[in-house]
């Protein structure tokens, strides 16, 4: 059998102008951060810094929160009807631009421009459409006959998914009447000030979404400053938890939609290559940056050898490079940061036992940062990669015996966000659902979303749901 050679197929970047600097999108205009305090953003492809960007601080933080409750009377005194028109507006802009955010996410995240271009922009424009159709139809979402938004929302949103998370976090927000403050992740700030742009677009009010670039400190102004009444984050437990006790004893409402350490369970009757393609969406997706990512495969001991062949046979088909390239499948990890932490969690998997495998073939780019698919055999439920959140395309492998076993191995973490079932039998997943804790449990699927379907998680993995009629109640006083 001749094997075919994959010619390059990149993505012209010319399609997307990207500035030298950009500043604070603050009262709908672009200004210089207070301190003059700027960072740099870069492609974690190439390592090429792709634009300066404003660092904000507690002056910008403070500028942005008054020019959100400022608006925040008009805006939520416009007629639903009306606010739907702007999240329409938003939505279309999205769909009419996606091309260009596609390649902009992929040149600033790392990921491939296929999952940037069929996943991420459909999926946010889908957003805006989706609660554009509730903003004037509250009173029939179930929380009382009057809902009344909340006011000013902070909005904290990580790197995995930049512009996606915003959609997530905006367009319900904008949809129950209130008014936005959102801070982007450090390393991927550019989707969310293009967005910026797409609101100028829309003709949005200004000081309705303003958006602050910044690092930590950023974030942490502005989920303490007197001035918000909702706090919505997506990120790390370790940050989660810090934001609590943030908000902890404050009148300000708060979600947190951490991290995971998802089960991908298999049982004997699965069609092995579907189960196969489920195992390698739900960890090498996106890099294996997905917080509901299925990195703890738990396979009945009878099929194991037989499932753990043909996803080695899978595994060795997986292309590993250039993020514009519409034949990659796994482009760059995040951040020279996260690759460190992805290689360490690696190394201790291999020090207490665990047998690690990668494609032999795998060649990574000699610049930019990049790590292998990698599979675990041999993995015990004490082992760190069993128990830590890698964040990244690594996929420990444990065995079980009954349904039983297998519910007790799956619940056994301090996270519950999401699991997925693969069997033949109605009946089982049924159960299986039933006893899992995490907040979406697939079946025979697995990083299926849609926007209409709430989204959250239990326990390390935050509380609060988005998306779907759920994720209208965090912006309502109800």
């Amino acid at each position: 059998m001749s094997i075919f050679a994959y010619a390059p197929a990149p993505e012209s970047r010319a399609v997307v102008d990207i500035a030298s600097s950009y500043g604070l999108f603050i009262d709908g205009e672009f200004r210089p951060a207070a301190e003059d305090k700027v960072f740099p953003t870069h492609s974690p492809a190439t390592e090429e810094q792709l634009s300066e960007v404003a660092h904000a601080g507690a002056a910008d933080v403070d500028a942005a929160v008054r020019a959100a409750r400022a608006a925040f009377g008009p805006w939520s005194a416009l007629p639903g009807s009306e606010r739907a028109t702007y999240l329409f507006r938003i939505a279309r802009i999205l769909q009419e631009r996606s091309r260009e955010l596609a390649v902009l996410e992929s040149l600033d995240n790392g990921k491939p421009i296929r999952e940037s271009r069929d996943v991420d922009l459909p999926q946010a424009a889908a957003h805006f459409f989706y609660y554009a159709g509730w903003a004037d139809k509250l009173a029939h979402a179930g929380f009382g006959p009057d809902p009344r938004p909340l006011g000013v929302a902070g909005q904290v949103i990580p790197w995995n998914f930049p512009l996606l998370m915003l959609a997530w976090k905006v367009a319900p927000a904008l949809a129950t009447g209130n008014t936005v403050v959102l801070k982007p992740a450090e390393t991927t700030p550019l989707s969310a000030l293009f967005f910026a742009d797409v609101c100028r677009q829309a003709q949005l009010p200004p000081g309705v979404v303003n958006i602050l670039t910044g690092d930590g400190s950023t974030g942490a102004e502005l989920v303490a400053h007197p001035g918000i009444d909702k706090v919505a984050f997506t990120g790390s437990t370790e940050v989660g938890r810090s934001i609590a006790r943030t908000v902890a004893g404050t009148r300000k409402r708060l979600t947190l939609e951490l991290g995971g350490k998802a089960a991908n369970i298999v049982f004997d009757d699965a069609p092995v290559d579907q189960a196969v393609e489920g195992i390698v969406n739900g960890i090498f997706f996106n890099q294996g940056h997905v917080c509901c990512a299925g990195s703890r495969l738990l396979v009945q001991e009878s099929v194991r050898d037989e499932l753990l062949e043909a996803l080695k046979r899978r595994m060795e088909t997986l292309r590993v490079g250039d993020p514009l390239d519409k034949n990659t499948d796994i482009g760059a990890i995040n951040s020279a940061e996260q690759l460190a932490r992805i290689q360490e969690l690696a190394a201790a998997g291999e020090a207490e036992g665990a047998e690690r495998w990668s494609p032999a073939g795998c060649e990574l780019p000699g610049q930019g940062y990049w790590f292998a698919p990698t599979l675990f055999t041999g993995v015990a439920q004490s082992h760190r990669i069993a128990r830590e959140e890698i964040f990244g395309p690594v996929l420990s492998v444990l065995t079980f015996r009954t349904p039983e076993e297998a519910v007790a191995k799956a619940n056994n973490t301090a996270y519950g966000l999401s699991a997925g079932i693969w069997t033949e039998k109605g009946s089982r997943i049924l159960w299986m659902a039933d006893k899992l804790r995490a907040g979406v449990v697939w079946a025979n699927t697995f990083n299926k979303f849609d926007p209409s379907s709430p989204f959250g998680g239990y326990k390390e993995s935050g509380f609060g749901r988005e998306g779907g009629r759920h994720g209208l109640e965090a912006y309502l006083d109800v």
